[in-house]
């Protein structure tokens, strides 16, 4: 099942970055002006970011399995009207209901996981669930460009097509997961986010996940640009050093439950987010591609292991509203996302080169530890994970 799962979360990252390489061609055959085609790729992000918000706490109430397949066949639709668009309005319609189903589909994910798994196994699963996304950045999208070199559909109908049978992998091979029974009123979406943020131990543990993501999304926002300007590499080449880096990405998720297992939560914490500040602001000084590269391979692989252990204490803050959890989680990516890639932009252009940008990402990250230390999640996570060790 964490294999469906693997799948799943490929197919909503390939859709999620597909339209990037495509643009070029959209704005031309739909004869968009540059300043306006980026909504081909925000009216996803849109529909996502803010429908996330509002999935997770209804997901809450209701079969968690039967969320997951409405929202799966949503997106598998969606994305297969993408393929048909006439025009730059249909489109972007098409795309928001794409991010909107994505909204009700990917958090499902991480919810389901710590439900359908013994603990010993949570971590392990949620570390391939989110190699199916580092697959999606190292492989699914340069498959995508090389369909649309056929015509320009035929990636959003292969998506949407191989999320159709993914639906029917859903109905077939997940257990149903209703939400154990309350007496009295359901509570409502807003008393959700009330109860789990009224922790401060969760208010934490989300703020140094905002602050990691604003950090990572700073730095990889100009990372093409900046391998451009510092090293003069083309397109492709720039291309294939990124491939390199997903790379990094799905060997690190992939073996992210051992090396927590092994370090502890505390200590893989610390040592991975003490490797990645210094890799982040020591990367723009440094002489050739090659090396920066090799340090970006190994940096991405620490972030693989990181990522799924961040996932993973966030969905243990309060089992009950795993779902409101798993959106909140996404709307906060997104938000830092966005806010990282506008606060770069500023920073390279302000102080000309990369530098200051590894040094923001450094700070961001730095951040994020303090107050994961702070929080008093990681202590919580070592004492949860010492019976099960002895």
């Amino acid at each position: 099942m964490q294999y469906l799962f693997f799948s799943i979360m490929f197919a909503i990252g390939t859709d999620t970055f597909l339209i990037s390489p495509l643009l070029p061609t959209l704005q031309s055959l739909f004869d968009v002006p540059t300043g306006s085609a980026g909504w081909m790729m925000g009216a996803y992000t849109l529909g996502s970011a803010t429908f996330a918000l509002i999935a997770g706490p209804l997901s809450d109430g209701w079969d968690r399995k039967k969320v997951l397949l409405c929202g799966l066949i949503g997106f598998a639709v969606s994305t297969i009207l993408c393929g048909f668009a006439v025009d730059f309005w249909t489109m972007c319609l098409f795309r928001f209901m794409a991010g909107v189903s994505a909204a009700f589909t990917a958090p499902q994910v991480w919810a389901s996981i710590p439900a359908l798994f013994p603990p010993a196994r949570i971590g392990k699963a949620l570390g391939i669930a989110y190699a199916g996304l580092a697959v999606s950045q190292a492989f699914g999208v340069p498959i995508g460009s090389l369909l649309a070199a056929g015509h320009w559909s035929y990636p959003f109908w292969a998506i949407g097509l191989g999320s159709l049978l993914l639906a029917a992998a859903v109905a077939v091979a997940v257990p149903a997961m209703k939400p154990p029974l309350r007496p009295g009123a359901k509570p409502s979406v807003l008393s959700r986010y009330v109860a789990l943020l009224g922790s401060g131990r969760a208010r934490g543990t989300f703020l140094a996940y905002f602050f990691v993501h604003l950090g990572a999304g700073a730095a990889f926002a100009f990372l093409g640009k900046w391998l451009t300007d510092r090293f003069s590499l083309s397109i492709d080449e720039t291309g294939y050093a990124i491939l390199f880096l997903g790379l990094g990405n799905l060997l690190g998720s992939l073996c992210s439950s051992y090396a927590v297992k092994a370090l502890g939560p505390h200590r893989a914490m610390a040592t991975g987010m003490l490797f990645a500040i210094a890799a982040y602001v020591a990367v723009p000084y440094m002489p050739s591609v090659s090396l920066v590269t090799v340090v970006y391979f190994f940096l991405f692989a620490v972030l693989g292991v990181l990522f799924p252990l961040m996932v993973g204490l966030l969905n243990g803050l309060n089992p009950t509203v795993r779902g409101t959890i798993s959106s909140l989680a996404t709307s906060t990516m997104n938000a830092a996302t966005t806010v990282g890639a506008w606060t770069s932009g500023m920073l390279y252009a302000a102080f000309a080169g990369y530098s200051a940008v590894g040094l923001f990402t450094g700070i961001c990250l730095a951040c994020s530890l303090l107050v994961f230390v702070s929080s008093g999640v990681l202590t919580s996570a070592e004492e949860q994970a010492e019976p099960k060790a002895g």
